[in-house]
């Protein structure tokens, strides 16, 4: 067994050490070879724009030919007059297509430079074919839609042009024109050396120049869309959670107008079954009744109006901008002035359930004198309504003739129960939309429930909710009654 030949492992938890990457992977990391992002097509407007620049720089090259000619630069080129300018124009016309033809559009114009610049130099050396040259390379680089093929062929690009300078200077009399007449050195350098140096900086600084250009506009046209799908995920979560909101909105009120229709009009059924039975023998018993049925359909009428001006809230909001009345005002119009029911309103509430051969008790027990008013207005009105919906069950669907709520306030919780002594009726089955609405409002505070048949008889309801609704969970720092933080369902437990 070879011990040299092995390779020692990492200690146990050690971190490895960094793999190198070989030059191949650098550069396909550098144009991003890999990436599956390509581009977008350019937009109809890019397009026009891209013929009018190419004919902006043809009519600007043509005005530098001939003032260039008229220089005498022209003297010693024998191709005659219609081929330069045939030259001129096979150099600038791919310009329209550098960004819907970006590798073709560089490859033709980056052939043109090669081959101007052996048989044309007056041609290729004008300032506006050598800004089209570097056009070409910044829209083949930016533009290219086909990264690997890109990288290919930049490495011809790069081969072509420092072979083309060596054949120049190895097979051609270019190098005589920097040697000095008396052979003397004028610079730092020998003239050859000189030369050969400068034309090699001339090219590698075009090349990598146009690269290095091309791959920041591509980049920066990925991080533009990058940044605009992100835009438009935030606006799509945007309308979902607005249309999500809606949506708990109109179950909020849905959820309302359930418990004030079902309390009142029960409320209401009472009363007038014990005015009718009561109406010959009793009349000023009958009259309190239906004086009930009257506070009844009042109050519920109340209710419902507050739930209307929910719904007219934009109505509200494009009326006060109208009149310049506050909103704050208006609002309160459209609810009818009374405030939203609370722990304030429990014995009154309690006091209206009360009927012939029913009698509701209520009892407030507060930890220290007034903890029941630092109990939040959300919290307050679930309480509310819960025990608005127990009390109504039990008329509706139970024998009782006496029920108890209680309201305890302790400083971390607020806890309501609501207990009868009556059996159930046989056929008063309701929808259970009370039940559902109950736990989704216990859900929302983060409280608990308890309900069910009791074994001494009766039924129980007992809510808890926490006065701090998860930040004690979570750590927040958050006034309990300005925030409201959900986690999972209420804890729902049947008692025998």
């Amino acid at each position: 067994m070879n011990v040299s030949a092995q390779r020692p492992e990492p200690p146990p938890g050690s971190t490895p050490a960094p793999s190198r990457r070989s030059v191949a992977e650098g550069i396909g990391t550098f144009f991003a070879v890999d990436d599956p992002w390509q581009r977008p097509r350019p937009t109809a407007a890019q397009q026009r724009r891209d013929v009018w620049i190419a004919a902006g720089v043809l009519a600007l090259t043509a005005v530098g030919m001939e003032l260039t000619r008229s220089l005498g630069a022209f003297q010693t080129i024998e191709s005659p007059l219609w081929m330069q300018y045939v030259a001129m124009v096979v150099g600038v016309v791919p310009l329209i297509w550098r960004r819907t033809r970006p590798l073709a559009s560089m490859v033709i114009i980056q052939l043109h430079m090669l081959a101007a610049t052996a048989w044309w130099p007056s041609v290729g050396n004008q300032f506006t074919m050598l800004i089209v040259y570097l056009a070409s390379l910044v829209g083949g680089v930016g533009w290219a839609r086909n990264r690997r093929a890109l990288v290919g062929l930049l490495v011809a690009l790069f081969v072509l042009v420092f072979g083309q300078l060596a054949w120049m200077y190895t097979f051609t009399t270019m190098m005589t024109e920097y040697l000095p007449k008396d052979g003397d050195q004028p610079g730092l350098l020998p003239p050859m050396v000189a030369s050969v140096l400068y034309g090699s900086l001339m090219n590698l600084g075009y090349i990598l120049g146009g690269i290095l250009w091309g791959q920041l506009s591509w980049r920066a046209a990925k991080r533009m869309a990058t940044v605009s799908a992100q835009a438009a995920t935030i606006t799509e979560q945007a309308v979902e959670l607005r249309d999500r909101a809606v949506v708990d909105e109109r179950l909020r009120i849905a959820r309302e107008l359930h418990d004030v229709v079902a309390h009142h009009v029960s409320v209401m059924g009472v009363q007038a079954a014990a005015a009718r039975r009561v109406l010959s023998r009793d009349p000023e018993a009958a009259a309190q009744a239906l004086g009930a049925v009257e506070e009844s359909s009042r109050q519920a009428v109340g209710e419902m109006r507050s739930l209307l001006g929910a719904l007219r809230g934009v109505e509200v909001v494009r009326a006060a901008q109208s009149t310049g009345t506050s909103q704050g005002a208006l609002a309160a119009t459209e609810r009818g002035r009374s405030p939203e029911p609370g722990l304030a309103q429990l014995p009154e509430l309690v006091a209206q359930a009360a009927s012939t051969g029913f009698e509701p008790t209520y009892e407030l027990v507060e930890q220290t004198p007034g903890a029941a008013r630092q109990v939040s207005a959300a919290i307050g009105m679930s309480i509310y309504r819960i025990v608005q919906e127990a009390l109504s069950n039990v008329r509706k669907h139970s024998t009782a003739r006496r029920a108890v709520v209680v309201v305890r306030v302790d400083g971390t919780h607020a806890e309501a129960e609501v207990v009868d002594d009556g059996r159930p009726r046989g056929a008063t089955s309701g929808s259970g939309l009370g039940l559902l609405g109950m736990r989704e409002r216990i859900a929302s505070h983060q409280g608990s429930v308890e309900l069910g048949p009791r074994l001494v008889g009766g039924y129980r309801v007992r809510v808890r909710f926490p006065l701090e609704p998860a930040l004690h969970a979570y750590g927040a720092d958050l006034d309990p009654g300005s925030a409201m933080l959900t986690t999972g369902g209420p804890d729902v437990r049947r008692t025998g």
